[in-house]
């Protein structure tokens, strides 16, 4: 195929997601009031499952300050057109959560005819793979980062007299951006496939750079999450699992090159 040919057929790709997110978006704007009461406000609700279970905790190890949530938050809306659009965005990003493992799926086709055979059956898990990281990443970001989030930044108070009213383009931002940013640093597996694979990375790199990779891992952590130590330790903690296991992912990827040279 000639490279005209090529952005010929990605632009089918692209054309395809882009009507799975509109779909499936349309699907979500029809169940909005479900999704805007049971979904997007319930983190900051005390009954929701993070918020109780940590009261639970506080409870149990008579540490009061790990109930969290206790008080809703009071939203407001302050322009004419904002529930509506708030509505539309909303509706926009589950289409495109719900559609994310089609999406991953429409580029794998693209990808698939540039790599051979042997190496297809390598990496025949791949859009599972990233699908399951991603979802499993949008979730971490649901139920952990954002109710610390919420917690923090609705509870901060720069003096006694001022209320904080939170409009709901400005919750949804940060739910939004919590969740959407969980999911993608949830790749980093993957990353390192693809890196490892092209030969930018190798596992004595990354178990070279560990301590170093740990405290950019902290600083991510501080970056997607509030500014308190138990939820940057509860974001860290997984972030490093994941490092480790893109030490793994990089080793085999290694010992699969040493086989194929062998082999020829």
């Amino acid at each position: 195929m000639t490279f005209l040919e090529h952005l010929e057929e990605l632009r089918w790709h692209i054309i395809r997601s882009i009507l799975a997110i509109v779909v499936l978006a349309i699907v979500a704007f029809s169940f909005s009031r479900f999704i805007f009461d049971y979904i997007l406000i319930a983190p900051q609700n005390s009954g929701f499952f993070t918020n109780r279970m940590l009261c639970k905790l506080a409870e149990l190890t008579n540490s009061p300050s790990l109930c969290i949530n206790t008080k809703p938050l009071k939203l407001i809306n302050t322009m004419l057109f904002g529930q509506f659009s708030i509505d539309m965005k909303v509706s926009a990003m589950a289409g495109f959560i719900l559609a994310s493992p089609y999406i991953f799926w429409e580029f794998w086709r693209f990808l698939a005819p540039a790599f051979q055979s042997n190496e297809r059956m390598h990496v025949r898990g791949a859009v599972f793979a990233i699908s399951s990281l991603f979802l499993t990443g949008v979730l971490f970001g649901y139920y952990i980062i954002v109710p610390f989030t919420i917690h923090f930044l609705g509870t901060y108070s720069v003096s006694n007299q001022v209320d904080n009213l939170i409009s709901i383009n400005s919750y949804f931002s940060t739910v939004a951006s919590s969740v959407l940013a969980s999911g993608l640093i949830f790749e980093l597996p993957v990353l390192s496939y693809f890196l490892s694979k092209i030969g930018l990375v190798t596992p004595k790199f990354l178990r070279k750079y560990r301590r170093h990779a740990i405290i950019v891992i902290l600083i991510v952590a501080a970056v997607i999450s509030s500014p308190d130590v138990i939820s940057q330790i509860m974001v860290s903690i997984p972030l490093v699992f994941l490092y480790e296991i893109s030490i793994w992912v990089s080793g085999m990827v290694q010992r699969q090159k040493i086989e194929s040279e062998q082999k020829a």
